[in-house]
């Protein structure tokens, strides 16, 4: 069977990911399994809509380990990602030269749209088949939270995209924004669910998220809070992947981490030392877009949904997968 070994890089507001995996008419079979840096390369664009050097050094460290690992495997190719803070920075050719000199390819900063695609064909991509469709994947990132719908396996396949909408909302922009107290004062927390809602209201009058019968969350925010939930002492993709999660467990989850101090999570080894600080910030995002979700499924068909399904799969697998179809397309 005719296959290709392709890169994938997402490079996003706090952390970056490589792939290298062989793509086929089967799907993907991981050739270097995943690989993550968590840079900050989103820290104050927020409010400077500029990369700040530190992170620029600290992209270019990790690009430049990127580079070290792909020069040990022959690939078709590679394709580098950039989402939320590269779209926001003004300064963002910089960034792309440096890319382009270590790798070889420039970093093609999609839109938000595109990027919600990529993260539902990953997450789709290996979803249990008594899922119940239609399925709404949640890609809570550092600057931008993407909502995509499929369709309901009747009229329209499950796997394919009906409606999608980015937020410009993540675990870096809410903790920057808003979430500058240690622990986060109510008035801050407050602040920052009204800013989360206004975004949700927005996504809602493009997305109609009330037809989903599944939740899949993914990203570093939903699985480092699920491997919370489950209680694990270390993260451990292989318990997290595919675990289906009440509600009430993780709005418990979400409110406890967010009222802590830094200090306090810092105690937990689940956590990875990159997502202590902003790590809060992602749980408003999470535990409002879950409430919203499951309040407009009770609005649209009666029954209100009560868990969510955790995914390590997502933008990073979109991005390799899409890839490496194209080039198959292409022979």
């Amino acid at each position: 069977m005719e296959s290709v070994v392709v890169a994938g890089i997402d490079c996003g507001t706090n952390s970056i990911r490589l792939k290298v995996a062989r793509v086929d008419g089967h799907g993907m079979h991981e050739v270097v399994p995943r690989v993550l840096r968590v840079i900050r390369l989103g820290q104050d664009v927020d409010k400077t809509h500029r990369f700040a050097d530190e992170a620029l050094e600290r992209a270019r460290a990790a690009v430049a380990e990127f580079a070290g690992i792909l020069a040990g495997h022959r690939v078709d190719g590679i394709r580098f990602v950039a989402t939320s803070a590269t779209r926001d920075a003004e300064n963002r050719e910089e960034f792309e030269s440096m890319v382009e000199e270590l790798l070889g390819v420039r970093p093609e900063v999609i839109p938000g749209t595109e990027e919600a695609d990529l993260s539902f064909l990953g997450a789709t991509s290996v979803v249990e088949r008594d899922l119940a469709a239609p399925y709404v994947v949640v890609d809570l990132g550092g600057g931008s939270t993407e909502m995509v719908l499929g369709g309901d396996g009747v009229d329209a396949p499950a796997t394919q995209v009906q409606a999608a909408f980015s937020m410009d909302v993540g675990s870096v922009r809410m903790t920057e924004r808003h979430l500058l107290s240690d622990p986060p004062a109510d008035a801050e927390i407050e602040a920052a669910v009204r800013d989360v809602d206004a975004h949700i209201d927005e996504a809602f009058a493009h997305v109609p998220a009330g037809r989903a019968r599944t939740i899949i969350g993914v990203s570093g925010t939903v699985t480092t809070m699920t491997a919370l939930a489950m209680g694990l002492k270390e993260y451990d993709h292989r318990l997290v992947d595919g675990v289906r999660v009440p509600l009430r467990d993780a709005y418990a989850v979400n409110d406890r981490f967010l009222r802590m101090t830094r200090e306090e999570r810092r105690t937990y080894r689940t956590i990875h030392p990159g997502r202590i600080d902003v790590v809060g910030g992602g749980a408003v995002v999470w535990s409002r877009v879950l409430a919203r979700i499951s309040e407009a499924a009770r609005e649209d068909h009666g029954t209100p949904i009560d868990s969510f399904v955790a995914s390590e799969h997502g933008l990073l697998d979109g991005i390799v997968l899409d890839f490496g179809r194209r080039l198959l397309a292409g022979r």
